[in-house]
Parts: structure tokens; C-alpha cells; sequence
């Protein structure tokens, strides 16, 4: 393990400061009347006293241990972390979208407005859905977003027994998170021997208390459900609806459609699968659309179009309401549609068929070192199990250490639920092969580690900033600001 720099406050020296300013020769005021006595420090922050050069050292060497699509593999499945274009951040930027205010009248805003309507055109156009609203900020919002319009929906039907909504033990973490949020009851769905949906268990729960199906399709497995058009008969002739997580969108535009599969709302994680950067955090958007009966519950404003002009409508008088300040974060949105219009549609079906090739390729390479739990054609991820190496003695969480000791970030670890020492692998359409077979023979490489010493490995990294941390610990008393005083062991 290399030895870390000192840190900041380490090298701290009293009276050292970057730089100095003349004193004020504006006459001040009171202290009490520029700061309530309440507010006021008795005491002067115990701050590092630095010079300028220290800072900004520290700082850019900070920077340098960032790990990103930008400086290598990111495989992290369900994610989506592929290579974000600098197009995309370059018409951001353009003054004409960056310095823009909300508040401003629409006729001095009509560029941003044809383009929020034109990115809806292009996703009503995916998705096959009637409507959308660009307002939600990342897919658990969107996810959040869909289930108040079918709350929505049901009550304005007076249909209140609705409380339940079923998912899939294949699902996305957040669903069933959501559901819980929106007031509703989670029931689980099982998979059958296939990885997908059991058809005959959901239609044993699809009764008069469901108001919808959440799923992912493809899954959490890089499965496609085979039997979506039988899913979606037995939750409409129940009364429910169906809710189309569109995380792992990216796998099937230009093939089909959650429209022509049977959904009724579907969110789309565009800071995904349209090319802008997330994670951390955010920005993100989750865009939400819904078919025809579902439009009048859409959040307001949406933008609509009359002759030349475009405006916002508020006009819907059954609308959930707002569900973000103003009308969404609208950079990625500007990103999203720079994306869209460079890529067009056969642009964006080539990128879904790249991102086949490449988890299918790299699937069939590791299946040879690692367990497949499901052996079967994937889409954009695939699911590979560590139970063998578990066994022998170093699982999920060890091998995906192994890797950061080879300069890759790992795949998602222990998810899916339903597969025991999991790693969920995404390639994306971005990466080469090349790329690829070195993922590859870094993955074969540790396998051998593992068979030679697997204690060995179960201790790693070796060659990272920091060693292996005490997980637990960091989780049950975590260190959230820095203190001029040792941590309390």
C-alpha cells in the first residue's frame, strides 16, 4: 500500500496563510447588529493554517484519485456508466441555455422551450407513450413521480382498495423503496428456474387490491421477460397498471417499446441511458410518460406548441401538481437532447446493439472462470455468481477489491438479492474490445490468485490510496467533519 501524503491539517503551521488584505477603511458596523449573540462563535474556528501553494497541492492531488468513465473500465451493472460526450457538456454551456432564468417571460425563452418539447417528441417517440414530464430529477424520483399519478388515477375512479403493488424479486432496489413512499404495499413476485417473472404466481396475486406492476425490463439479470404481453393482459383484466422502470432502457431502443409491450407509465433515467454524467448524487432527470388516459394527472407545466409559439400549460385540472422547482434540471436535459439529435434513430438502435455485443461477449469469456447462474443470451448486463470463490475464501466484495489493485472499477457486488455473492457486470456500447479482454484476463487473473490464496486476496487492496476499511465501523460511527483531535477508537 503506498504511503499517503500528510494530510492537510498534518502540516499546519501557525501564522501561514495564503494571502492578506489591506484593513477595511469602511467604517464597520456593531458586531451585534450584523449577527444575532445566539449565532456568534465564542471562539475562532479551528481552521489548518496553510500557504496558497499548500492548498492548492492538496487539493489537485485530491483530484487525482477520482475515478471515473473519463479515466477508465466503469462496469458498475444497472448503472449505466458509459463515456458521456463533450459535445454534450460544450452545448450546455452555450449562453443561450446556461444563463437562462426560470423566471423569465416565455417569448424571451422560446429556444429552451422547443427544445424541452422536441426532446419530448424524440421520447414519446422511444417509449411510445402519449405524454411527458421532463420535471422529475433522477429515476427514483421518476419512479416516485409514476406512482402518484396511478395513486391519482385509481382515486379518481374511487377505486381505494387499491393499496398493493407487485414486484419482482428481479427488480431495481429502489422499487420497492418507492412503492413503500407512495403509501402502497410491497408484494414480491417471484422468478422461475429461467430468471424471469413466474407468470402462474402473478396471476395468483393480480387481484382487485392491486393498483400496479413495477418492472424492469429487461431485469436486474439482463433477462428479457419472454412473457410481458401475458403480464400485462393478467394485471389490466385485474384493474392494475403497469409501471416500466426504464433504467435498463438502453438494452432495447429501436427494437421495441414499453408502449407496444403494455405499459401504462414508464420513466426514463436519461442522465443513463442518454449519455449524462450521474452518480454521486447528481444531477440526474427521470423524465415520466404515460399513455393517453394517465395525461391529465401529469405534473404542471408541460410545454405545448401553438404555431410558432411554444408555452407552458398549466391547464389540468386532475395534475399530482409540481414535483420539482420550475420544470426540471434543465443542463441534462439540454445534454440528453444533444445526444438524441447526434445519434438519431438508428444512431441510438446501434447503441443498444453494441451494448448486447459487448456484455454478450465479455458473458462468454467469464462464464468460462466464474459461475453463470443463468446461461442464456443476455442483453445489456449479465449476472455471474462468486459462490465457488466464497467457498474457497475470498467472495464478491473480495474480487471486486482485487480489481480497484488493478486499476479497475469494480461490477455492482451482491445485487441482485436472488443471486448469492453476485457480480453484476455492464459493459455498456462504449468500451472496445480491447478494453474488454483486459477486463478479462484481470478477472481470470484474480480467479488464480483466489486458487493459490484466496486468504491473500480476502486482505486486499494492496495498491490503493487506503487499505481495506472496517466497513462496519465506518457504518456504525462514521467521521462526517474533520477535528483537530484524534478519532475516538
Amino acid at each position: 500500500m503506498r504511503k499517503p501524503k500528510a494530510l492537510i491539517f498534518e502540516i499546519s503551521r501557525p501564522g501561514r496563510q495564503g494571502y492578506s488584505l489591506p484593513d477595511c477603511d469602511v467604517p464597520e458596523k456593531p458586531l451585534d447588529q450584523l449577527l444575532p449573540e445566539p449565532l456568534r462563535r465564542s471562539a475562532a474556528p479551528e481552521l489548518p493554517e496553510l500557504s496558497e501553494t499548500e492548498v492548492t497541492r492538496h487539493f489537485t492531488e485530491l483530484s487525482t484519485r477520482n475515478y471515473g468513465v473519463d479515466t477508465g473500465f466503469y462496469p458498475l451493472g444497472s448503472c449505466t456508466m458509459k463515456y458521456n460526450p463533450k459535445v454534450n457538456e460544450e452545448t450546455a454551456a452555450l449562453p443561450g441555455f446556461a444563463c437562462l432564468h426560470p423566471c423569465q417571460p416565455e417569448e424571451t425563452v422560446q429556444g429552451a422551450l422547443e427544445l424541452l418539447y422536441n426532446l419530448e417528441q424524440g421520447l414519446k417517440a422511444l417509449t411510445g407513450m402519449e405524454r411527458f414530464t421532463l420535471q422529475p430529477a433522477a429515476g427514483a424520483h421518476g419512479e416516485l413521480t409514476g406512482l402518484m399519478i396511478i395513486q391519482a388515477y385509481h382515486r379518481h375512479r374511487d377505486d381505494h382498495k387499491r393499496n398493493k403493488v407487485l414486484i419482482p424479486l428481479s427488480a431495481h432496489g429502489t422499487n420497492p423503496a418507492t412503492v413503500s413512499m407512495a403509501g402502497y404495499e410491497v408484494v414480491q413476485v417471484p422468478c422461475d428456474e429461467r430468471g424471469l417473472v413466474d407468470l402462474d404466481a402473478l396471476k395468483t396475486v393480480a387481484d382487485d387490491t392491486i393498483a400496479a406492476l413495477m418492472l424492469t425490463n429487461p431485469s436486474t439479470l439482463g433477462l428479457f421477460e419472454e412473457e410481458i404481453v401475458e403480464m400485462a393482459e393478467a394485471v389490466h383484466e385485474a384493474g392494475g397498471l403497469l409501471y416500466y422502470d426504464g433504467a435498463n432502457m438502453n438494452a432495447i431502443m429501436g427494437y421495441t417499446r414499453p408502449g407496444d409491450m403494455g405499459f401504462d407509465v414508464v420513466h426514463l433515467n436519461i442522465h443513463k441511458t442518454f449519455s449524462t454524467p450521474h452518480g454521486g448524487g447528481g444531477p440526474g432527470s427521470g423524465p415520466v410518460g404515460v399513455t393517453g388516459r394517465l395525461v391529465p394527472y401529469l405534473p404542471v407545466p408541460l410545454v405545448d406548441r401553438q404555431g410558432d409559439k411554444y408555452y407552458f400549460n398549466y391547464d389540468s385540472s386532475r395534475s399530482i401538481g409540481k414535483v420539482h422547482a420550475f420544470y426540471g434540471n434543465f443542463g441534462v436535459v439540454v445534454k440528453a437532447y444533444t445526444y438524441l439529435r447526434m445519434l438519431g434513430g438508428d444512431g441510438l438502435k446501434q447503441a443498444s446493439e453494441d451494448a448486447v455485443l459487448n456484455a454478450n461477449y465479455l458473458m462468454n469469456r467469464l462464464k468460462k472462470t466464474y459461475h453463470l447462474p443463468y446461461d442464456r443470451t443476455c442483453k445489456h448486463e449479465f449476472v455471474l455468481s462468486a459462490r465457488p470463490e466464497k467457498k474457497k475464501g475470498a467472495g464478491a466484495g473480495d474480487i471486486a477489491k482485487a480489481l480497484l489493485d488493478r486499476g479497475f472499477h469494480p461490477p455492482t457486488v451482491y445485487f441482485p438479492l436472488i443471486i448469492e455473492e453476485a457480480l453484476m457486470v455492464e459493459p455498456t456500447e462504449t468500451e472496445s474490445k480491447e478494453t474488454l479482454d483486459a477486463f478479462v484476463w484481470a478477472m481470470e487473473e484474480i480467479a488464480r490468485d483466489i486458487d493459490e490464496d484466496a486468504e491473500k486476496v480476502a486482505r486486499g487492496p494492496y495498491h490503493t490510496v487506503v487499505g481495506r476499511l472496517d466497513e462496519v465501523r465506518a457504518a456504525r460511527s462514521p467521521v462526517l467533519s474533520w477535528q483537530n483531535k484524534p478519532a475516538k477508537k
